[in-house]
């Protein structure tokens, strides 16, 4: 079924507009509430036309409020007044990343959430069972990290179903942070919780300095920010470079870094 003249015509006013803000635009170039109508407008039936059109042009390095109210079955913040953030890393384990990362926590005894894919835990299952012994959280980021909204429904379920032979845990990540509405209801149904983020570090992104990865983290962690990270070999460079600088900038500031888990989740 088409989209009529109408909606089509819309959703390439907010492909235009969108298209012409930078990701770190200076304060006279970026205005994303101008589009704030346009996205209710359609938020019903269209969401996914929606984020697809927006996601594939850029990246939110803060989560907007739209975003979660158009996803409220997913976790994007914990409470706030308990200075305290949540890291997470996905697509580990990897031999180099998540040792780093590892031993940088331990300098600071901060603990965290790490998304695992599940073929990464059969290649390296000594650091899979590390993270646990030192007390981390982990979570589901699928087998092969699939993208659910280029991926038949069944296929995605069995993929994180195989993962979860692997991984024990209830908490799960959708892979580009990329799945239906209805994945995601398949998976509540399985008794799995899809947990998001409020900040992106962006450290995946290669085209980014080490220095504007670290500026978006430190200029957007509020008390209760979930933030993520990639203990990936693409990340590493930027991930180096900003995890152990986070982790002195809040420690200083009188922030404890805690994991995710599932008794946390009930108080939300």
């Amino acid at each position: 079924m088409g989209l009529g003249a109408n909606l089509t015509l819309t959703l390439l006013n907010m492909a235009q507009r969108y298209m012409a803000l930078n990701l770190y635009p200076t304060k006279s170039q970026r205005k994303p509430r101008e589009c704030v109508s346009d996205l209710c407008a359609f938020v019903g039936n269209t969401n996914t036309i929606l984020l697809f059109v927006i996601c594939r042009m850029f990246y939110f390095v803060k989560t907007p409020w739209w975003l979660k109210k158009i996803y409220p079955e997913c976790v994007w913040q914990m409470p706030e007044g308990q200075k305290k953030i949540y890291l997470t890393f996905d697509d580990g384990p990897h031999p180099v990343a998540t040792s780093f990362v590892l031993e940088q926590l331990k300098k600071y005894n901060a603990k965290a959430t790490f998304f695992c894919i599940g073929k990464n835990v059969e290649e390296y299952p000594f650091l899979y069972e590390e993270l646990l012994d030192e007390g981390h959280s982990v979570g589901n980021h699928t087998y092969n990290h699939l993208n659910g909204w280029k991926t038949a429904d069944a296929v995605y379920l069995d993929n994180i179903i195989l993962a979860k032979q692997r991984i024990d845990s209830t908490l799960f990540r959708p892979p580009y942070g990329r799945a239906t509405k209805f994945q995601l209801r398949l998976l509540r149904q399985q008794g799995m919780q899809p947990i998001m983020w409020s900040v992106l570090s962006g450290d995946f992104d290669t085209q980014l300095s080490k220095e504007k990865c670290l500026q978006n983290v430190s200029g957007k962690i509020r008390d209760g920010s979930i933030v993520i990270f990639h203990d990936s070999a693409k990340a590493y460079e930027r991930l180096e470079y900003v995890l152990p600088r986070v982790l002195e900038q809040f420690s200083v500031k009188g922030f404890q870094f805690e994991q995710i888990t599932n008794s946390k989740l009930q108080n939300l």
